[in-house]
């Protein structure tokens, strides 16, 4: 099986979703035999945003590619196939304002490729990248489920419509929330999260 661990924490060593995340794969490494593991780091190698350039550049002839465009266009190639490849995705995901991070947001924008990962039919679009298992190790500062913040949540929510889009319906959800209320509260969120993960990868 082949795993893909993508983490999009701008906060290094100090992230949340970060060590979350890690936890994630060295427990499901432990307990799936043989287990390939990909990571991508989109902090420290960032995605490009789309591009009017990009999106144009399929239907441009490769010797008339300019060499930058070129690039893009096989990072974009990269990304999908790896992501497509992928038996389980485990995304750290940290809350940023309200939402995913800019960084995750240009992975996601490279995976949504008509025809590959979805079509558009007469009943409408249709994923066509399911299958897989996500799971998502979620941080944020706040405390947003079950509470009145529940409505400005676009973080959790967005990933579960994104891939859900895709075909993936599949994703589970660790998360450690309230973080950014004191040590005591960061510590006790943590450890719950990392008592989920142990079930999770049971």
């Amino acid at each position: 099986m082949k795993l893909l661990h993508v983490d999009s924490s701008i906060l290094g060593e100090s992230s949340v979703s970060r060590a979350l995340s890690a936890e994630l794969v060295h427990k499901l490494a432990r307990t799936i035999p043989g287990l390939e593991i990909r990571y991508r780091d989109l902090a420290a190698e960032p995605v490009p945003h789309l591009s009017g350039a990009y999106l144009a550049g399929a239907s441009i002839e490769a010797a008339d590619r300019a060499p930058e465009l070129q690039q893009d266009l096989a990072l974009g190639s990269e990304l999908l196939e790896e992501f497509l490849a992928a038996d389980i995705v485990v995304i750290g995901a940290p809350m940023y304002n309200f939402s995913i991070s800019s960084q995750l947001k240009a992975w996601l924008d490279r995976l949504a490729v008509v025809g590959k990962t979805f079509r558009y039919t007469g009943n409408g679009p249709e994923g066509l990248a399911g299958g897989k298992r996500m799971v998502v190790a979620s941080s944020r500062g706040g405390f947003y489920a079950g509470t009145s913040l529940d409505a400005i949540e676009h973080q959790e929510s967005y990933l579960k419509a994104f891939f859900g889009f895709l075909g993936i319906d599949d994703i589970q959800f660790v998360r450690a929330e309230g973080i950014a209320l004191g040590a005591e509260q960061r510590t006790r969120s943590v450890e719950a999260a990392r008592q989920e993960i142990t079930l999770l990868a049971a």
